[in-house]
């Protein structure tokens, strides 16, 4: 799959998300745009954890942000966030319950 394929959050969609980006402790983080851009493109497609493309970054990176995003409420504000009146053409909507455990 080619990256130009892929789904990837704009510049602009990802400035307005940065408040709820938590700070690397020791290891570096798979980058913050790659980890949410699989999330949303894995929702959209229907896809499974595993079959995400290696672009967006390991797919237990993957599942473990989106899970520890949810557990804390920071997915549905991200959400929020990117559905908000900013003169977006795009609409980005993920429903938690077609995203399912990994496996």
């Amino acid at each position: 799959m080619s990256r130009s394929d892929l789904f990837w959050l704009t510049d602009a969609q990802i400035s307005r998300l940065e408040p709820f980006f938590l700070r690397s402790h020791g290891t570096p983080r798979v980058d913050d745009r790659h980890v949410l851009s699989g999330i949303i493109f894995i929702n959209r497609n229907g896809l499974r954890w595993r079959d995400a493309p290696k672009e967006y970054g390991p797919h237990k990176t993957l599942y473990n942000r989106w899970k520890r995003w949810s557990d804390k409420s920071i997915f549905a504000q991200m959400l929020v966030g990117l559905a908000g009146d900013h003169g977006e053409e795009k609409t980005v909507m993920i429903d938690d319950e077609a995203v399912g455990a990994i496996g």
